[in-house]
């Protein structure tokens, strides 16, 4: 092997040769930039023209509050109702507030093409801050536990982790549903997408945004309140068909939209046949139910709430 004499490492100039430093371990140095000093006015105007081309791809047109968030989404059952604006290139504005609640609150969003009507959705999002989180969950959660042991411990001490993960949980249960219900015939609003939290449904009421009311709020007359009974005890046979309880009925949660009654609100939708509490489920539903029509004079000759609950818990396949 040829024995290398000391000048052929002796190469001041070369910016890449092995330097030896006193107490450090030799390295190889990074090269130095070719260029210093400031920016040419050349890459300048460059530089600014490309911040603005950014800027301006990514404004929004018509006021509008995001990009429609369809492709990001799970999406409804189908066969999908033909208002539903599934194109990439929509846009979401937020019209306000039609309702707040403990646990979400529902916006009025409109969605639609640029220059276009677009249509509306109602928009719920849940919240996960501590103190408006559902505080009876635990036993609208039997029987549908998550199966990672780490979610529900995160879950039951309520870390910040465990609060996302149940608001999460309660808009995939809505969502599932909603969803199996829709395609059931159900009347409940169309799912129409679901992202992390929030929900896009078929908002029920008036082209000017004006919401259908709830059952709370209308004054209905006798022949239209027996009708309404009678749509009220269909869907909940429906219901308890599939092995379903609504968990939480009353007059507020169910919409009289152009004479026809629709179930909202089914986050906590109990399934009756793993829930140890399901048959105490489908009874208090009855009972809301039959309470609200009883004082607004419907006769218990008509309600029957013995035969009604005896009906549903046959149909659940628990009798």
């Amino acid at each position: 092997m040829r024995q290398h004499d000391s000048e052929d490492f002796d190469l001041p100039d070369d910016r890449f040769a092995r330097r030896a430093r006193p107490g450090r371990r030799e390295r190889f140095d990074e090269p130095e930039p070719v260029r210093r000093g400031r920016l040419t006015e050349g890459e300048r105007v460059r530089l600014a023209k490309l911040r603005d081309d950014a800027y301006t791809e990514n404004r929004l047109p018509d006021g509008a509050d995001r990009w429609s968030t369809w492709d990001d989404a799970e999406h409804g059952p189908l066969p999908r109702p033909e208002w539903v604006v599934t194109e990439l290139a929509a846009v979401d504005t937020d019209l306000g507030v039609l309702k707040t609640g403990k646990e979400a609150d529902v916006h009025l969003l409109r969605r639609g093409l640029p220059g276009t009507p677009g249509t509306l959705l109602a928009a719920k999002r849940y919240r996960s801050d501590e103190h408006k989180l559902f505080h009876r969950d635990a036993g609208y959660l039997e029987g549908r536990r998550m199966r990672r042991s780490r979610e529900n411990r995160a879950m039951a001490q309520r870390t910040a982790f465990g609060r996302n993960l149940v608001a999460e949980q309660w808009a995939v249960a809505e969502f599932a549903a909603l969803s199996r219900l829709w395609t059931l015939g159900a009347p409940v609003p169309y799912p129409v997408q679901r992202t992390g939290t929030e929900l896009l449904l078929e908002f029920l009421g008036e082209d000017d945004g004006t919401a259908a009311p709830r059952l709370a709020q209308v004054r209905p007359e006798p022949d239209e309140l027996t009708d309404l009974w009678f749509q009220a005890t269909a869907a909940l046979e429906l219901l308890a068909s599939e092995g379903l309880a609504h968990g939480d009925l009353s007059a507020y949660n169910l919409l009289v939209h152009r004479g026809r009654l629709v179930v909202i609100d089914l986050p906590q939708v109990v399934d009756v046949v793993a829930n140890p509490g399901g048959v105490e489920f489908l009874a208090r539903d009855v009972r809301n139910l039959a309470g609200w029509f009883h004082g607004r004079g419907l006769g218990e000759h008509v309600t029957s709430t013995d035969e009604l609950l005896a009906a549903l818990v046959s149909a659940a396949g628990l009798g």
